[in-house]
């Protein structure tokens, strides 16, 4: 099992990454990176750990690997790896997205299946197999970019303005094929081990060239990762911001000028019908999104835990319209948990032997998260007022004996003392007013695409055959004359 130092030294790999116009150097020691990396090394200490419970024997390697990389094969294999999972979950409050278990869990599913990659020409399937291996043996971080760039969005990668705007191949070779192109959004691939490149917008005939799958080490020469501004950096302490200095995981764009992809790198090459249904016909999609949800439930329990110290904080947690709202928040957070729990409950076995959550459920969830969370948000947000807003300007005014004085006299509850009623609310503003937690709402809303790309899985795998039955039964059950 992978140890935290382990995963802080395999970044010293010469990766590529961009930051205000310089190239970022020793990416576990920069200030924009230093706290994700830390949480994600606490990850692996924490997994491997035995008396965490999180290690398993992998029957793909027949050697000790992490619970949350596995395929299950039953129920009882979904119960454990959903509490794998959310023992990592907790240790980051839900808030990093793109934790190793998120395109692990993918990995898995593409694995589930791998004989659906192979082609007349090349078995790739035997390339998902292997790298899955190698994920269980080394405990690796994977993340992916599997969007394009955006710029004419009312075209697909053909019709751009120029070739090569989104990555494709540019090369096809005996020993690989060369890319060139840009991908995004990258999140957390400044801090992974390898990136997993790929399109989850449907391509049409003529986009060939586009439609590929591969795999790819972070350090690749050739790979270029251009940051988002990181709200780690300029922060004045962990106590002032304790979310975004820890857990913030910088999205970037990946751009790739001519990188060298080994065959055995490669899933999917040059092939729409691939791309297109590589994640619904293997247990890809509802696996990693299993562990989504999952994390999800971990993060919505957090924010109502938050509203509720708030409100007892304040002394209002008995006002009939506080217990309102806290109520609200107790059903918004069972609603996803309870769903999570359903969809594990009434799996079903595939016909390769991989346990699958019930989509019906699974999905659900995730067609109203663009409205879940945000309305969580605005309860927590009504319910701390103007809380947040009348704390001082960083931990240093409580340290210094001209101004703490009064802040320790005029900031405080019955009970509490000043010093924890300021970070009670300081970590309230950094899960909902700061650029941090600005961008998890955005996140959230769009976690699972445009709101009709949510939905529309709901409504594939509701199961609407048996509720129209229904109906017809109850049409049936009278008649014009009775």
């Amino acid at each position: 099992m992978r140890t935290g130092l382990a995963y802080l030294k395999s970044l010293d790999d010469d990766r590529c990454i961009y930051l205000r116009g310089e190239r970022v150097r020793k990416v576990a020691e920069h200030p924009a990176f230093r706290g994700i990396t830390k949480s994600v090394a606490g990850l692996y200490d924490h997994a491997a750990d035995p008396k965490n419970g999180m290690i398993y024997t992998s029957p793909e390697t027949g050697e000790p690997a992490n619970k949350v990389f596995m395929i299950p094969r039953s129920q009882e294999d979904l119960v454990e790896r959903r509490k794998a999972i959310k023992q990592w979950a907790s240790l980051t409050n839900g808030l990093v997205g793109r934790s190793p278990d998120h395109v692990g869990s993918f990995l898995a599913g593409f694995a589930g299946n791998a004989r659906f990659f192979d082609t007349e020409k090349r078995k790739f399937g035997k390339n998902v197999e292997d790298f899955y291996r190698r994920v269980l043996k080394e405990d690796l971080y994977v993340s992916y970019v599997i969007i394009p760039p955006q710029s004419d969005r009312s075209k697909t990668a053909q019709g751009q303005e120029f070739a090569f705007h989104q990555v494709g191949v540019a090369e096809e070779r005996a020993d690989g094929i060369v890319v060139r192109g840009a991908q995004m959004l990258g999140t957390a691939t400044t801090v992974c081990d390898y990136l997993l490149v790929s399109c989850i917008v449907p391509m049409k005939p003529g986009d060939e060239p586009y439609a590929n799958t591969f795999v790819l080490p972070v350090g690749a020469k050739g790979l270029k990762l251009y940051c988002r501004p990181p709200y780690a950096l300029d922060r004045t302490s962990v106590y002032d911001y304790p979310l975004s200095t820890r857990y913030d995981e910088t999205d970037v764009l990946a751009v790739f000028d001519d990188v060298f992809i080994p065959w055995e790198h490669v899933f999917v090459c040059q092939d729409v019908e691939k791309v297109r249904a590589q994640f619904f016909a293997t247990p890809a999609h509802v696996l990693g999104n299993n562990q989504a949800q999952i994390r999800l439930s971990t993060k919505m329990q957090f924010l109502i835990g938050l509203a509720r110290k708030i409100a007892a904080t304040n002394g209002v947690d008995g006002f009939p319209g506080v217990v309102e709202k806290l109520g609200e928040l107790a059903c918004l957070a069972a609603i996803v948990e309870g769903m999570e729990l359903a969809s594990e409950s009434t799996c079903s076995i595939d016909k390769n032997g991989v346990a699958k959550p019930n989509p019906r459920f699974l999905y659900g969830t995730m067609g109203l998260q663009a409205e879940l969370y945000p309305r969580a948000v605005q309860i927590l947000r009504e319910l701390a007022g103007g809380g947040p807003l009348q704390v001082p300007s960083s931990s240093a005014d409580l340290l210094s004996p001209e101004t703490a004085p009064d802040l320790k006299k005029f900031i405080r509850s019955p009970g509490v003392p000043a010093e924890e009623r300021i970070k009670l609310f300081k970590l309230a503003w950094d899960l909902v007013g700061t650029e941090f937690g600005g961008r998890h709402l955005q996140y959230e809303m769009f976690y699972a695409g445009a709101p009709f790309v949510a939905k529309g899985y709901s409504f594939r795998n509701y199961g609407y055959d048996e509720a129209v039955a229904q109906v017809d039964r109850c049409l049936a059950s009278y008649g014009i004359n009775d």
